[in-house]
């Protein structure tokens, strides 16, 4: 059975174990790296990491892109909304459908 993941800082993670996900409580990008990898290797289906960890993984989060599991998606956290995750969501959509048909402010 695939499990779920959530790493960040603890004050934006911490709620995501009453729910019954895995919580890894980090702030340092290298170890934030390793941990990553090791739960792309333990059966993990999905990873949410928050927005500012996200943004210390640029290479780790290029490489999840590529793989079919743990889909790694972006989440804000306590300290608010960087905006990565409709980011993600604008540029997939731009790569499906050829064009800007969510955001687009016409």
């Amino acid at each position: 059975m695939y499990k779920i993941a959530v790493m960040g800082d603890r004050d934006s993670i911490y709620g995501f174990a009453a729910i019954g996900m895995d919580i890894y409580p980090m702030t340092d990008a290298t170890h934030a790296a390793k941990q990553l990898k090791a739960l792309s290797e333990s059966g993990y289906a999905v990873v949410y990491v928050t927005e500012a960890l996200y943004a210390c993984l640029p290479k780790e989060a290029a490489e999840s892109r590529g793989a079919p599991l743990p889909a790694v998606i972006p989440i804000p956290g306590a300290s608010g909304d960087m905006g990565l995750g409709v980011a993600r969501v604008r540029k997939f959509v731009e790569q499906a459908v050829g064009s800007d048909i969510l955001f687009n402010d016409h």
